[in-house]
């Protein structure tokens, strides 16, 4: 899914995951740390592993552990952005941004 440049990550989140089966947790950063993300995720059985926003007034327990495994995926984001294509988005299509962003992904694998 591609949104705008100026849409917050957390609307084209909502919609990814609406469309994906559940699963036992999900692993985000503090951007979303939203309630009605919590209570979606809560009502098909994922547990948020989503570090809380500072200026809460309640703050959510999340597991410290399972939280640093996010560093993963912040990695793999890295890697494609090493990709200057990919980071400044050059193409005008999202068929075209989107195979881009496949050929970086397959390429990356294999140099591993």
């Amino acid at each position: 899914m591609l949104t705008a440049g100026q849409v917050h990550d957390i609307q084209g989140g909502r919609a990814l995951l609406a469309s994906v089966p559940a699963m036992r947790r999900l692993i985000a950063d503090k951007e979303y740390d939203a309630n009605d993300l919590r209570d979606f995720l809560a009502s098909q059985g994922t547990e948020p592993v989503i570090s809380p926003m500072p200026g809460r007034l309640t703050r959510p327990a999340f597991d410290r552990d399972a939280y640093r495994a996010r560093n993963l995926i912040e990695r793999a984001f890295c890697r494609l952005k090493d990709w200057r294509a990919i980071a400044t988005r050059y193409d005008k299509t999202a068929r075209n941004f989107l195979a881009g962003v496949c050929l970086a992904v397959v390429v990356t694998d294999w140099l591993q």
